[in-house]
């Protein structure tokens, strides 16, 4: 019996790579599929935006716009999950012998009735009663109110002082020393003991209190 030799194999290899590597990438394409569409309400047929449309099982997906259409790529047999506020999880199944690359769709969507437990509502026993309450009931701060408080001045000039700089600001520091350093390289440096600007700076440093001694 004849031994094939190596040569004639690599040869049959090559020739033969590029038909399979056709046919595989010919299968991949063909079963990618773009599916479009637009989630409606069932009831009146009214547009539905913000709806989350997922590809279970792979973690990525798309959001409605404001008219309710959507678009993504899947695979064929893939499973899209619909979901929205106020309305009941749809799931759709791509079947797996559609034709073509493109697929369109109208996805409806019921709206979810929620059933809240039942409150009864009660007045104070007396008006007396109802002013001490009101007095000294504690009301949280609204975002403007903590806004203004993370932005004060007295509370930003403490976090400066007290917070240490971390990587990025203690980098940009040295950075600049020697940026300095080598700005005034073979010549005699300026003195700020005659710059107005640094004596303003410590006069307001002085008014402030940062070189009182903190024990």
């Amino acid at each position: 019996m004849r031994k094939i030799r190596p040569y004639i194999l690599l040869a049959t290899f090559l020739v033969l790579s590029p038909v399979l590597l056709k046919a595989q990438f010919t299968q991949f394409k063909d079963s990618l599929i773009q599916i479009s569409g637009i989630t409606m309400t069932a009831d009146s047929l009214r547009a539905i935006p913000a709806v989350s449309v997922v590809i279970k099982g792979q973690g990525r997906g798309t959001i409605s716009n404001s008219q309710g259409v959507f678009s993504i790529v899947a695979f064929k047999g893939d499973t899209l999950t619909f979901t929205a506020v106020g309305f009941k999880k749809k799931v759709y199944h791509i079947p797996p012998d559609l034709r073509g690359n493109n697929f369109s769709m109208i996805q409806l969507m019921v709206e979810d009735t929620t059933y809240l437990p039942v409150t009864i509502i009660k007045p104070y026993p007396s008006k007396e009663e109802f002013e001490k309450a009101f007095i000294s009931d504690d009301i949280p701060d609204d975002a403007y109110e903590i806004a203004r408080k993370n932005t004060d001045a007295a509370k930003m000039r403490a976090l400066a002082r007290y917070t240490p700089i971390d990587g990025r600001e203690g980098t940009n520091m040295y950075m600049k020393r020697q940026a300095q350093s080598l700005y005034y390289a073979g010549q005699q440096a300026p003195q700020n003991i005659f710059n107005p600007m640094a004596w303003a700076q410590f006069i307001q440093a002085w008014k402030r209190g940062d070189f009182k001694n903190k024990d």
